[in-house]
């Protein structure tokens, strides 16, 4: 049994409606507990697609600060926001968007230290984070804790994605360890065209959806990518590597950060 109000049947009745979600679905939603790790380019769709659509509680963990450049692509933050955290940007945008959804606002930066603390009491996990270190990080603190996670990552005209639950493949099983430094250059350095993020975001926050009401398919063991200059997209399948330093048969990582 559920016991939404009126107007929230009315605010969630497109969800509702919806033979794999409908009232038991939603219910599952307004359980479920996410965090997002960045609230920058990818972090804000996925915010505001999971507030919308009713999670129960949001927790947002960034460090940063809104700067004028991030306002081309991060579209949770507005104008008189530069300057301020950005979590407490969010949180307020979230406040206004659904005022059902509690926000966790943590504005820190997420690190070894601080890992198995920020993710312990969530469902999953959304990376939105924009640097190969703190991606690694966050697969292995998820791993090691048993966590649900989605990764996401993008540059220039392009992103890729893949959702990982506990006994399939974890990031490292595709990209074994991070590229040198300066290998590969981030979006501050090479640039990102504005939608991009907004494109997979959108697919980030459908994967957790997904996840919490059990409609369709996760993208586990496959990695979506795409190309939005040919609009052209495809899913590599990824194969749970029995070497794989955290999650493989004989680990080697056993904390976040750990040596490998």
């Amino acid at each position: 049994m559920t016991d939404f109000t009126p107007e929230q049947v009315e605010r969630y009745s497109r969800h509702i409606l919806l033979q794999d979600v409908g009232t038991e679905g939603q219910e599952k939603i307004r359980r479920g507990k996410v965090l997002v790790i960045g609230a920058g380019g990818l972090g804000s769709p996925v915010l505001l697609y999971l507030a919308a659509a009713g999670v129960g509680t949001l927790g947002i963990v960034d460090g940063d600060t809104v700067d004028l450049s991030n306002l081309q692509r991060q579209v949770i933050h507005a104008t008189p926001d530069v300057g301020r955290p950005k979590v407490l940007s969010a949180k307020e945008r979230i406040n206004l968007l659904n005022p059902d959804v509690q926000v966790n606002a943590c504005h820190v930066f997420f690190n070894a230290a601080n890992a198995f603390d920020l993710i312990r009491e969530y469902d999953f996990v959304v990376d939105g984070t924009d640097s190969f270190s703190a991606k690694f990080l966050i697969n292995d603190a998820c791993v090691l804790a048993g966590k649900p996670f989605s990764h996401g990552g993008i540059l220039r005209f392009t992103g890729q994605t893949l959702t990982r639950l506990p006994g399939t493949a974890c990031y490292r099983c595709a990209f074994h360890s991070p590229p040198p430094p300066d290998a590969v250059p981030t979006c501050s350095q090479a640039g990102v065209l504005g939608a991009i993020p907004g494109i997979l975001g959108a697919l980030q926050a459908a994967e957790v959806l997904k996840f919490l009401t059990g409609a369709g398919d996760l993208l586990t063991d496959r990695l979506l990518t795409f190309d939005a200059r040919k609009m052209h997209s495809r899913v590599i399948r990824v194969q749970r590597n029995p070497h794989c330093p955290v999650c493989g048969e004989q680990p080697v990582i056993h904390e976040p950060g750990g040596a490998e």
